[in-house]
């Protein structure tokens, strides 16, 4: 019986993807890297920034990606005064009633531990979790399963109670790799076909669809 739920946060709770891509694109231009179009920036959320940057530059130096970390940092903060990220229909809703029901929330970010905190209690959701658990709290980001492993231990519960819930295949691949069951929704920043590559359990195409999976 699932008992803990360990949700991903950019595509999946919260509607990130224009302040993402739009931050990624300005850091691209501040730094003057040759251009990547929007879909190739979207298709690198989920990864850790270093991550992001050195799958987009495989053969720029690690100071330039470590520039472009810092950069794009700064440029996010600064358009969150502008760009305020919304949640995707029905998420408020539906992590209350799970809340309500019982069951133990969660989140597994690629986002520092400092920004979640922050766009969690701007959105108005951060009551919901149990505990957060972001890239810098890790050693190995995702596909790895430690994110999920450290949630574990922080929330008290086995791999077998647990599910996580993504919108990019590391996200499954993550859970997996831990021995968790796996949710992909398809409604974030990537496609069906990805989440059932990476070996989803279970794909929903609204968050409130959770309640049918953990139905079963």
């Amino acid at each position: 019986m699932i008992k803990l739920i360990v949700f991903d946060f950019d595509g999946t709770l919260g509607d990130t993807r224009q302040n993402i891509v739009t931050t990624m694109q300005m850091t691209i231009a501040e730094l003057g890297l040759p251009r990547r179009t929007d879909d190739e920036c979207a298709s690198k959320i989920g990864l850790p920034l270093d991550g992001c940057f050195e799958a987009l530059y495989p053969d720029v130096s690690s100071e330039t990606i470590r520039q472009c970390a810092g950069t794009y940092r700064r440029l996010f903060q600064e358009n969150l005064l502008t760009m305020k990220p919304k949640v995707f229909p029905k998420v408020k809703e539906t992590l209350a009633a799970l809340k309500e029901q019982g069951y133990t929330l969660t989140i597994a970010s690629s986002r520092w531990h400092k920004s979640l905190s922050e766009l969690t209690n701007d959105l108005g959701i951060a009551d919901c979790f149990s505990c957060l658990v972001g890239a810098d709290d890790v050693e190995q980001a995702k596909p790895h399963a430690e994110p999920v492993l450290r949630t574990l231990a922080l929330a008290g519960f086995a791999a077998s109670q647990t599910l996580v819930v993504g919108d990019m295949n590391v996200d499954i691949l993550m859970g997996l790799n831990a021995g968790a069951r796996t949710c992909g929704v398809t409604y974030g920043n990537g496609t069906k076909r990805e989440l059932e590559e990476a070996g989803a359990n279970y794909i929903i195409d609204s968050i409130d669809e959770l309640s049918d999976v953990l139905c079963t």
